[in-house]
């Protein structure tokens, strides 16, 4: 388990990489966990050729010659567009990774799909908050609608229900049982505003979510669902049922 490390360092080892963490003090933990260097590789025996650092994304707008079409771009980078993916140039649409929002594969091809339908005369609709955000790490993380931080920053009134993977069969069978998966409710409505998930199958389960919430579906819902067990994605079942 190695969540709420810092990277501290990599040095070169013999067959490869010596990762270097430091322990984070948790909330609650402050007065009894203390700061600790860790050599990971010889705890776990992780042997490793290359090293992904990410630190951010920034739009490859750049030196595309946008300027002389008069296409105009933010502070950012980011290709200046409408509500129908227009340009400042009419006849020229923006999608993806160069226009604003999260920068993920599935956006960019849902944008794609919609500019194909409004340039065939169509008006086509993307509901952003059921777009999955995926973070493909061991173990994964996914999530799809809003969070708990931005509800109570909306003033919405909220219900939530979290069960770990501890507590799920097919987890402790596979001996992948780190993690958890969390429900985030309207308390007067009952609507799913959000499904949260870290896990080693989240990518995989995110799904479901995505569906809920494009159907506007509850929490009365998932609790009537039946899932298969054991499996990674009851655990949606019980977050609802808590």
């Amino acid at each position: 388990d190695h969540l709420h490390h810092h990277l501290e360092r990599l040095m070169p080892w013999p067959a490869g990489l010596a990762v270097y963490l430091t322990l984070i003090a948790l909330p609650g933990y402050a007065a009894t966990v203390e700061p600790k260097l860790t050599l990971l590789w010889a705890l776990v025996g992780l042997l490793s050729y290359t090293v992904l650092i990410a630190i951010g994304r920034r739009p490859f707008s750049k030196d595309l010659g946008l300027e002389s079409l008069g296409v105009a771009r933010t502070d950012r980078g980011f290709i200046e567009i409408d509500g129908s993916f227009r340009t400042t140039v009419p006849n020229i649409y923006a999608i993806g990774d160069v226009v604003d929002g999260p920068m993920l594969a599935h956006k960019g091809s849902e944008e794609g799909i919609a500019v194909a339908e409004i340039i065939s005369g169509g008006s086509p609709h993307i509901n952003y908050a059921a777009i999955p955000t995926v973070v493909y790490t061991s173990p994964e993380a996914s999530g799809v609608g809003l969070t708990e931080e931005a509800c109570k920053n909306y003033g919405l009134p909220i219900k939530t229900g979290t069960v770990p993977m501890k507590a799920n069969s097919r987890a402790r069978c596979t001996g992948e049982d780190e993690g958890l998966v969390k429900v985030i409710a309207h308390a007067e409505n009952d609507r799913l505003l959000g499904l949260h998930i870290l896990c080693a199958q989240a990518s995989e389960m995110i799904g479901e979510g995505v569906a809920a919430i494009e159907k506007g579906a509850t929490i009365s819902d998932l609790m009537v669902m039946s899932h298969a067990h054991p499996t990674f994605t009851e655990a949606i079942h019980e977050a609802a049922l808590d």
